[in-house]
């Protein structure tokens, strides 16, 4: 046997340990270090209430009635809505990461520290799109604990991390785990987004909180957990840092977050594509479109490439490849890796600024007509940005819909793409308005739905 190993057949099994420092290892030392710089935030939010009628209580009323009627019954009231979430200081001067959802719609927000100090905070900023946020707490030049970044894409499968939050408005709880999986994207609480997945306990008030890695270092904010029934049941995500930071920069220096753009859209390639692909396992994104004079274009990226890498990292889904694109710096570049006919082409393209061209034209439409009541605007790569929408395809947009006007009784939705009105093909918002100002009996629109092409006639 060899000294200080337990020999399992021919291979070291495990570390004995030989003296008191090793019986006693523990996880202490890295706790004090930076449970200091995470922090729990209690937010209160006025929300007006219109109180229910008692009457409606009644099982006899409720099963003609049902619950909305007396819902709508005697005047609105004020009531004060109280949460909790976590969050971490990243600065000596007193900013702090937490998720939007934590502070979103808030009319006060307190930050209490480990050491029970307490502060109101403002927001710097907030980005729904990766669910953080940004607030700022004056300490009067009274330095604060924060917790360095670590580069997230330095993290493997196996890595031990701990969770350092406010479950369930207990108090600070600190819970230890491991990198269960990493570049999860379907977790479906942020549109941008590849989130560390980990086994350490996350439960209900730890959002916001400090991911941290056995150096000391951030790695990610705890956001949210797969579960059932509101507990931990050992799959948490956590925004990666690298993310983070790039979002925290965007905010503190301009308001608002700006993401490079490719112009290009596509989908993950399948078993039943791979094949066909000429790759042995499925792996990548296969482009599908590609918007005209977009960075994509001009880097010669072309419809049927599939996207292995950006910068050296896998991508194997849309949202990877976004999450890949949309963290790093305007103005510089990315390098992909395509596949292409058979062999592996390296592509360079700029990083840019979605255009907003053509102009929006935004404006409502009015008059007798089965478009009445709906908001329209040009549609361009800066709009698909900002709504979300993956596919670049240039038209008139509904934005927006009035309640109760004939474009919401006729079953019209926000992001339909109208392509036709009277067998004329519709361009710009100039050209519709005209269409629908025109005196008609009788009316035959072609909408884009999410790639379907749907049809409405009206007539007399």
């Amino acid at each position: 046997m060899l000294a200080g190993l337990i020999l399992w057949g021919n291979s070291a099994w495990a570390q004995v340990p030989e003296t008191q420092e090793q019986i006693t290892l523990s996880y202490a030392p890295l706790v004090k270090q930076t449970a200091p710089a995470v922090v729990n935030i209690y937010t209160k939010t006025v929300v007006q209430e219109r109180a229910r009628n008692k009457l409606f209580s009644d099982p006899f009323f409720k099963q003609f009635f049902g619950d909305s009627l007396g819902l709508q019954l005697g005047e609105p009231k004020a009531k004060v809505k109280n949460s909790l979430g976590s969050g971490v200081i990243i600065d000596p001067d007193g900013t702090i990461v937490t998720n939007n959802h934590v502070i979103e719609g808030a009319d006060q927000i307190r930050i209490v520290l480990p050491d029970r100090r307490e502060f109101d905070a403002t927001v710097v900023g907030a980005d729904e799109r990766t669910d953080l946020a940004v607030l700022h707490i004056e300490t009067n030049g009274t330095p604060l604990p924060f917790i360095a970044f670590q580069d997230s894409d330095g993290l493997e499968v196996g890595d031990l991390v701990l969770a350092i939050g406010n479950p369930f408005g207990v108090g600070q709880t600190v819970t230890s785990g491991i990198v269960s999986a990493l570049a999860r994207t379907q977790v479906g609480v942020a549109d941008v987004g590849s989130f560390i997945q980990t086994d350490a306990a996350i439960n209900p008030g730890n959002s916001g909180g400090a991911l941290v890695s056995m150096s000391g270092k951030l790695v990610g904010i705890n956001t949210a957990i797969f579960s059932n029934s509101g507990g931990s049941l050992g799959i948490g995500f956590a925004v990666p840092s690298n993310m983070v930071r790039f979002v925290i920069e965007g905010l503190e220096h301009g308001g608002r977050v700006v993401r490079p753009w490719m112009g290009a859209w596509g989908q993950a390639v399948t078993s039943d594509m791979a094949e066909p692909l000429g790759f042995d396992r499925p792996m990548g994104v296969l482009i599908n479109g590609i918007w005209q004079g977009a960075a994509a274009d001009r880097g010669d990226i072309q419809v049927g490439d599939v996207v292995l890498q950006v910068n050296g990292r896998d991508v194997n889904d849309p949202k990877e490849l976004a999450f890949r694109v949309a963290s790093l710096a305007i103005g510089g570049q990315a390098e992909l890796l395509i596949a292409r006919n058979g062999a592996n082409q390296t592509h360079r393209i700029k990083l840019e600024v979605a255009p907003d061209e053509p102009p929006r034209d935004l404006n409502w439409i009015y008059g007798n007509n089965p478009l009445a009541g709906a908001s329209i605007l040009n549609f361009n790569p800066a709009v698909a940005e900002e709504l979300q929408i993956d596919r670049f395809v240039p038209g008139v947009l509904i934005v927006q819909i009035k309640r109760g006007t004939p474009a919401a009784r006729l079953g019209f939705r926000p992001g339909d793409r109208i392509t036709v009105i009277n067998e004329i093909d519709i361009e710009t918002v100039s050209q519709a308005r005209d269409i629908v100002a025109g005196e008609m009996t009788a009316w035959d629109i072609k909408i884009d739905r999410n790639g379907r092409e749907l049809n409405l006639v009206v007539g007399p």
